[in-house]
């Protein structure tokens, strides 16, 4: 499934950005928190994940509100309200002809999810909340809300530290020391909203309490938290509970403020029992594979020698050779490096022919391509394809010389009796790997 395009609903005088993906019985309209970037939530793989699962049984509506991401800038001296923030959600609803939804509010994005749900009944058939709350600043009656001066706190590590990761080990402490995580959670925030914008976000959001709401939600109610949850007091969705009648209430284990991040399927699940009836589990993150990894040899030389321009028609030319193979052996393109491939195939045979063909074909061109291929279990990441066997596959192929086509003893034993002939090359050391591996060069 690929990021699902752009559109924008017009409410009042404003543009507000939406995405729609999915084709299940309900409409599920996916409040983000805080500060939100639709585009880059799908550079995020976990994030990704999260969202073509709720996506697996609803159709699901996105959308990012004024003031942030895609939509419409709005002036910082004009943020918008509660009110404000209810229509952009029903002219999203109105732009993808739902008439009726279920509301999953995640942190700041549940207040105002419980104002829809209250307010417009007629047009809300559920209402979920994960880690969020009715308050946002402490009080005596609503004392799982961080203090006047935790808030002024916050207030100063934005003024002090926008555009960098901000508050990452408290949203998401267990991808923290992640760098490649991190980076991605800086260019979302700085992608999201401006630091005069995000102060001033903060501050709005301070200054929400909807407690007295929550008596008066009628739609069938879940919501959700992690007891160890390092952003948001976990007594506050405890308490909340009591107060929505006949809500349900599931406290999970974790303290990632993030719902996407550690174990986003425990959250998954319930959401998925919850509207749908049916906890299915998660799809499979899981699969066996082969590989195939090609390289263009001395690409460097070839590209010096050529000029820049000759160069860049060139490879147009072998793209086009390796694609037409691909797509003829059934490969799935997951990478390309400018003078390089990397393929997934649902059989080791054809990852063979293919590359046999793709070394013709680029032949013709006066290139030479080295090939490597393995077959093994790789962890699904979005449309990507990551793993040991994956690095196996690339070492591999490292091994070989011009022309030649080598694969892993795994790759042999599986095609055994499919007329495919090898020479035995003896055990080799892959670089990175443990242990000796046995490899085989396809013949000519």
């Amino acid at each position: 499934m690929q990021q699902p395009q752009t559109r924008y609903a017009r409410s009042g005088e404003v543009n507000i950005a939406y995405q729609v993906l999915g084709e299940g019985p309900l409409d599920l309209v996916y409040v983000m928190g805080w500060v939100t970037n639709l585009d880059l939530t799908w550079q995020e793989p976990s994030y990704a994940r999260f969202l073509r699962r709720l996506a697996s049984f609803s159709r699901l509506i996105l959308f990012d509100k004024r003031g942030t991401g895609l939509s419409d800038r709005v002036s910082i001296t004009e943020l918008p309200t509660l009110e404000q923030r209810m229509d952009d959600v029903r002219a999203v609803m109105d732009a993808v002809g739902s008439e009726r939804a279920a509301l999953m509010g995640v942190s700041e994005g549940g207040p105002m999810s419980v104002l829809f749900a209250a307010t417009y009944p007629e047009r809300t058939s559920a209402l979920v909340m994960y880690g969020s709350y009715a308050k946002r600043v402490w009080d005596p009656d609503y004392p799982w809300a961080p203090a006047p001066e935790q808030r002024q706190k916050f207030f100063e590590l934005i003024e002090h530290s926008w555009g960098g990761v901000v508050d990452v080990a408290v949203m998401a402490p267990s991808a923290a020391a992640d760098p490649r995580f991190a980076e991605w959670w800086g260019t979302y925030l700085r992608a999201s909203t401006s630091p005069a914008s995000a102060l001033a976000f903060a501050r709005m959001n301070t200054a929400i309490d909807v407690r007295a709401v929550l008596p008066a939600i009628t739609s069938p109610t879940l919501i959700l938290h992690r007891r160890g949850d390092l952003d948001m007091d976990v007594g506050g969705s405890r308490w909340m509970a009591t107060q929505i009648p006949g809500a349900r209430y599931v406290e999970l284990a974790g303290d990632d403020h993030l719902p996407w991040v550690g174990d986003a399927d425990a959250i998954l699940d319930e959401v998925e029992e919850f509207l749908t009836g049916v906890r299915r589990g998660p799809g499979p993150d899981r699969v066996l594979a082969t590989i195939l990894f090609t390289d263009i040899v001395d690409s460097t030389r070839r590209a010096t020698e050529l000029g820049d321009a000759a160069w860049r028609d060139l490879m147009e030319l072998h793209h086009r050779v390796v694609r037409k193979e691909l797509e003829r052996f059934r490969g799935r393109e997951l990478d390309n490096a400018g003078d390089g491939f990397c393929a997934a195939f649902d059989g080791p045979a054809r990852a063979i022919r293919c590359a046999a063909s793709i070394r013709g074909g680029v032949q013709r061109l006066g290139l030479e391509v080295r090939a490597g291929i393995h077959t093994g279990e790789c962890e699904i990441l979005g449309d990507k394809l990551t793993g040991v066997a994956v690095h196996t596959a690339a070492r591999v192929a490292a091994s070989a010389g011009p022309g030649s086509v080598l694969v892993s003893g795994t790759v042999r034993d599986l095609v055994a009796g499919s007329g495919i002939e090898f020479n035995e090359l003896g055990v080799r050391t892959l670089k990175g790997l443990p242990g000796s591996w046995q490899l085989f060069e396809v013949g000519a």
